[in-house]
């Protein structure tokens, strides 16, 4: 006799793969701070590739302050958002950007949505945006950072699931 299948069976990946997978498509991608790849021109990375990656840079460090922002706000999510946090800080440092330093809030990530729920979605929403803005990028710099944003995009993808579907 067959048994039923479970009320809460899920479509796509469990939280813990895509956690898991990540950080090693970050590292086959080769998340390296640097130009140095077989595509940099011989002087190191050319001005439009820095001013690239100095702009994923701030855009990964953007992110963990509207995590920072939410985990503040919403106590409650801080173990489910830790992560996903954790994971935007490595991004930022994998542009080039510094090791998760804390600046001042920027007026859209302080502004936080009253319920768990409106704040997830926030985060989400911020999350599929720059995913999107790097899949486009990533057609116009050299084949290293290409990779890396492509790689990161990616992650970004995960971490609109993880936010919608994938948790509670």
């Amino acid at each position: 006799m067959p048994f039923p299948s479970s009320p809460r069976a899920r479509s796509g990946p469990r939280r813990r793969t895509l956690l898991a997978v990540g950080p090693a498509a970050l590292a086959l991608a080769g998340c390296t701070a640097g130009g140095d790849g077989p595509d940099a021109p011989e002087g190191g990375p050319s001005v439009a590739e820095r001013r690239a990656r100095a702009r994923a840079a701030r855009d990964s460090e953007g992110l963990v302050e509207r995590y920072d922002a939410v985990i503040t706000a919403h106590p409650g999510l801080a173990e489910r958002l830790r992560p996903l946090r954790e994971e935007s800080v490595r991004h930022a440092r994998a542009f080039g950007g510094g090791p998760g330093r804390k600046t001042s809030p920027s007026p859209s990530a302080t502004a936080v949505p009253g319920s768990d729920k409106d704040a997830l979605a926030a985060l989400a929403a911020a999350e599929r945006e720059l995913a999107d803005r790097r899949a486009k990028a990533l057609l116009d710099v050299p084949g290293e950072l290409a990779r890396l944003m492509a790689s990161v995009a990616a992650a970004g993808a995960a971490h609109v699931y993880l936010l919608t579907e994938g948790g509670a």
